[in-house]
């Protein structure tokens, strides 16, 4: 089998095999790019009235644990704090993908929503499903993919020269 024969079964099986992995990648991609567009999958980062942090850690856990739909009971139930000390607030973010934005002089509640750009981040890199399959179908994925935009670029320039070779001999 010649080398072109071979890379164009390479590139149509290769595309074929990584077709829903790369779908998923692609379809969350896209929704992670509009993630600061739309409060619906990360919300919008509020405004404090200080930008100097007063509030302790003992303060902050007591004030989260007050929102019952973020269903914090101690530290453990939080996966991590985001300050923000330019925007005055600090975000508590839970394990169970709620987000508590906290003023960060006064206490105040500024905003409690659903953040489901998280979610859909583990979507994009396959760690949803199991990190095996992270692992092993994602990242051969990547490899495959990048196998197919090589050979369809040597096929691309294969193309043009060719193309261009028998446009000049005609022209002769």
């Amino acid at each position: 089998m010649r080398f072109v024969q071979f890379n164009r079964v390479v590139h149509r099986w290769g595309s074929i095999i990584v077709s829903v992995p790369v779908l998923v990648v692609i379809l969350s991609g896209l929704l992670l790019l509009l993630k600061k567009e739309f409060s619906w999958i990360q919300p919008a980062s509020q405004r404090g009235g200080s930008k100097e942090l007063v509030l302790g850690f003992d303060q902050v856990l007591e004030i989260a644990k007050t929102i019952p739909e973020a269903g914090i009971e101690s530290w453990e139930d939080i996966d991590r704090l985001d300050v923000r000390p330019s925007k005055g607030m600090l975000k508590v973010r839970t394990n169970n993908r709620w987000e508590i934005q906290i003023d960060t002089q006064s206490g105040e509640v500024l905003q409690v929503a659903y953040r489901r750009s998280d979610l859909i981040e583990s979507f994009h890199d396959g760690s949803f499903f199991h990190d095996k399959v992270r692992l092993w179908v994602f990242l051969p994925s990547a490899v495959v993919l990048l196998g197919l935009w090589l050979t369809g670029f040597y096929l691309f320039i294969l193309y043009l020269y060719l193309g261009r070779r028998g446009r000049h001999s005609r022209a002769q």
